[in-house]
């Protein structure tokens, strides 16, 4: 193993050292830092649907999976990923034990933070490159592995965070910036990009989701061409918005029916759905089992 090798597998371990400290069991685990939580699991996972926000997820132990549409993205401890606007995903554990639990770093990503230093690095210059997927994996540098551990280190020294911690945030984003993943991120920030008029239409359709689609509306609030903004929405989100929004209704109403324990008819409606039988066919689809024996399954798995 080189020195940098080393390097890396002693940084990494003392990440990992720090996030099992600031964690209590499984699950997702916020921190005092703003924007900054910790992803604890002690086996592998079955797959769960959700949307992934714009983040730096950095994992140090484990590794997962997470899928769009049906592009597959794997990630590791050498690999990290990064969401540059808000895209419903399948996301899974892969390797992971009680012993050796997964553990991941995760930076929610400001596209104002970004905006900013966009302004002042020697990217703001660069020619900006058509619109790419939301979602993309890079192999992890030293640098950005150093950042990470500084930032986290700073949860022991609390009278530190609130000078130190943005300083370390903006290292992080300015080599997220110069790195293979900055393209994405400058289109998702630069007002009147291509990609900074899709943010916004995924903003709406998180919003209202629950409305009819008029794709016409959509492009006017956000200044595009009704074909411009679907040939860029899908190139951003690997799915047309109607997909998009698809998904984000049925996944609402399968939260619906397990923490608000409504049936099937109420929760369609509630998410806008006029027919129960197309929404029990596409949710059938997209979940692999009826409402009812859906949410069965996921309450017993819970109890058990």
């Amino acid at each position: 193993m080189s020195t940098d090798d080393q390097g890396l597998s002693a940084k990494r371990a003392e990440l990992a050292a720090l996030i099992e400290r600031f964690t209590d069991g499984d699950g997702i685990h916020e921190t005092p830092i703003e924007g900054l939580r910790f992803a604890r699991i002690g086996a592998p996972s079955e797959p769960m649907r959700g949307v992934q926000e714009p983040s730096l997820c950095l994992i140090v132990q484990g590794a997962k999976q997470a899928m769009l549409g049906n592009e597959i993205y794997e990630y590791d401890a050498s690999r990290y990923l990064v969401a540059s606007v808000d895209l419903p995903v399948t996301g899974r554990v892969t390797v992971a034990s009680p012993e050796m639990p997964y553990l991941c770093f995760v930076l929610r990503l400001s596209p104002g933070d970004i905006a900013s230093l966009v302004t002042q690095a020697e990217t703001a210059s660069a020619p900006l490159p058509p619109p790419s997927r939301g979602l993309s994996v890079s192999q992890c540098d030293p640098e950005l592995l150093d950042a990470a551990l500084r930032l986290t280190r700073l949860l022991g020294a609390p009278q530190d965070i609130a000078l130190l911690a943005p300083l370390v945030i903006r290292e992080i984003l300015y080599r997220l910036l110069r790195s293979g993943q900055g393209g994405m991120l400058r289109h998702i920030s630069i007002a009147d990009s291509q990609g900074h008029r899709v943010a916004k239409a995924i903003g709406w359709l998180r919003r209202n989701f629950h409305q009819p689609l008029r794709i016409e509306h959509i492009a006017r609030e956000v200044h595009m061409s009704p074909s411009a903004l679907h040939h860029h929405f899908k190139a951003i989100t690997a799915m047309s918005p109607l997909q998009y929004q698809k998904q984000l209704r049925l996944q609402e109403a399968r939260r619906l029916m397990l923490s608000e324990v409504l049936d099937a008819a109420t929760a369609s409606h509630r998410v806008g759905y006029e027919s129960p039988s197309q929404f029990s066919r596409e949710y059938s689809r997209m979940f692999g089992a009826p409402p009812l024996r859906d949410v069965e399954r996921l309450r017993s798995s819970a109890a058990g």
